[in-house]
């Protein structure tokens, strides 16, 4: 048991976080990193209950979730931080910040207090110190993964700095001592070795921006979750995924005891099994709009060992190969989701290199498609089709991103292939007149109300808890067409390259151009719907209602 204080001052320049640079100590997983001040809860903080005041044990249980010896972790994270920084969260005994004189004498205890030759109470009671919990709230759970030798369960804590203390490193734990701007910090994370709790705290304090909001809102947390990552491999070798991180969902298929065996990248061209008889390999074609790559998925096995594929992919040999490579046995089907230019075109050479029946439906308009894409099998909604496996892949027509667009259930396993319908990281671009706003999120109330399980997205990470995803997107959408109803009434009529900086200003101006294709569906719909209505000009405003006569 562990626990960890983050200490906050405000300056002119604004919000700072004190970070300690840990000793270099043989075995020490965090040698040399910058840390919060923190260690491990030691017996004797339980003695340290006696000299507390404004917090109880039964309350601080109650915060932290505990039958009893909540009060322990706080006064760890206190002890601790004196001992490494000098810095005393306490009173004197008539409740006033301890002066000068008395701060110093409880410093020159500190080496004796981190020997372990005198306890925090003890201290106190010889100075006639009063330890204060009650400044400290309480912000995050973390444990470490399983899969890690050394492993420790740490409360995080949030205070102010009392009374503009100065911080005076121990020299043994602590080598040095820097206050940072959490933006700062995060932009030099990989430099200062910031641990993962380090890191997605300092997130979230750069989210507040000043120092007073964050210490409001962590007074306001309710539960604080516990989070105990799953340790993956990628480019920065072996390092612990988050709940909140794209690969985490996928790490539970993939490698179900967290022994650290699965991956929180997707690579071009690597293979990588989500379930049995299911594979998925990425296109080498990463970008603004494919985040990774384009995935497809092979779905196969049984006793004659043969493969149906969905989502071939560009036009790109080196692919085709690498889906031939990847493919346990022969392939034997090919499925399209829609034919938009970074899934489908790959169908016709991987018919060409293993006489693979095609399945999909062709394209209802000719902008940014696959036009020549023509299936051997159209298929329509709710079909069923037998995979070489003896399983079932059923069709789910899904309009709205793609007038063509489906989606493939896999049958007993609660999967469901969502090519662009639902993407992992993004909401999809939505270009009429092949993209339809109305009828695209009636597609996603179709598949949320399919009660899936999992997601195997066109673009990302396999994800969990599909209703909550799509009702996270849906609620997005209606967002974004109450900001252009706004937008309308504040500066309309307008064209949709004037409304696109006001409705989209929380997207960055290079993403414009495409931002304004979905504008353009959300205007459609809204015209549909009777909210605006559009000049021969190209103006867009709100729709006056027609005058009631007399």
């Amino acid at each position: 048991m562990a626990a960890s204080l983050v200490v906050l001052r405000e300056r002119a320049s604004g919000m700072e976080v004190l970070l300690l640079r840990r000793a270099v100590r043989a075995g020490d997983f965090s040698s040399d990193a910058y840390v919060f001040p923190g260690g491990v809860v030691d017996a004797a903080d339980r003695l340290g209950h006696a000299v507390c005041e404004g917090l109880d044990d039964a309350t601080a249980s109650a915060r932290l979730r505990l039958p009893e010896g909540g009060l322990d972790f706080y006064v760890a994270a206190m002890r601790e931080c004196f001992e490494e920084t000098g810095v005393a969260f306490a009173n004197d005994a008539r409740g006033a910040a301890l002066d000068t004189p008395r701060l110093d004498a409880m410093r020159e205890q500190r080496e004796a207090l981190h020997d372990g030759k005198v306890d925090i109470a003890s201290l106190c009671r010889s100075l006639d110190v009063r330890l204060t919990p009650g400044r400290l709230h309480y912000l995050s759970h973390w444990v470490t993964p399983a899969a890690l030798p050394k492993r420790f369960d740490t409360r995080f804590f949030l205070a102010m700095l009392p009374e503009e203390q100065p911080v005076e490193v121990d020299g043994i734990e602590t080598a040095a001592h820097r206050w940072m701007r959490p933006h700062y910090a995060l932009a030099h994370a990989d430099q200062l070795r910031l641990l993962p709790p380090t890191r997605k705290l300092l997130q979230w304090l750069e989210g507040m921006g000043t120092a007073e909001r964050a210490i409001s809102a962590a007074g306001a947390l309710g539960e604080v979750p516990r989070i105990e990552p799953r340790l993956a491999n990628g480019k920065r070798g072996r390092w612990p995924v988050t709940p909140d991180e794209p690969a985490w969902a996928e790490l539970l298929l993939t490698d179900p005891d967290a022994r650290g065996t699965g991956s929180y990248e997707i690579t071009p061209g690597r293979a990588v099994t989500l379930l049995p008889g299911v594979l998925r390999i990425a296109a080498p074609n990463p970008g603004m709009m494919t985040g990774p790559g384009t995935n497809t998925y092979l779905v196969g096995g049984g006793p004659d060992n043969a493969w149906a594929v969905i989502d071939p992919g560009p036009d790109d040999p080196g692919h085709i190969d690498a889906i031939v490579r990847a493919a346990p046995g022969a392939i034997r089907q090919i499925f399209v989701t829609h034919t938009h230019r970074d899934h489908s075109p790959g169908a016709r050479l991987l018919k060409a290199r293993t006489g693979a029946t095609t399945y999909g439906m062709q394209a209802l308009h000719d902008e940014g498609q696959d036009t020549t894409f023509v299936p051997d099998v159209t298929l329509s909604d709710g079909d069923a089709t037998l995979l070489p496996d003896g399983r079932v892949l059923r069709a789910i027509h899904t309009p709205g991103h793609a007038a063509n667009h489906l989606c493939y259930g896999l049958d007993d396993t609660g999967l469901i292939f969502t090519g662009d319908h639902v993407m992992q990281g993004s909401t999809v671009v939505i270009n009429p007149p092949d993209g339809h706003m109305a009828t695209y999120l009636k597609s996603l109330e179709k598949l949320s109300s399919l009660d899936p399980h999992w997601l195997a997205p066109g673009h990302g990470f396999v994800m969990d808890r599909p209703g909550a995803r799509i009702a996270r997107l849906v609620a997005h959408r209606l967002a974004r067409e109450a900001a252009t109803v706004a937008a309308l009434g504040d500066v309309g009529p307008a064209t949709v390259e004037a409304l696109t900086p006001v409705v989209y200003a929380d997207v960055p101006a290079a993403r414009h151009g495409v931002a304004r294709r979905s504008l353009r569906a959300h205007l459609e719909k809204l015209k549909e719907d009777g909210v605006a209505e559009v000049s021969a000009g190209g103006l867009w405003r709100l729709r006056v209602s027609a005058a009631i006569p007399p």
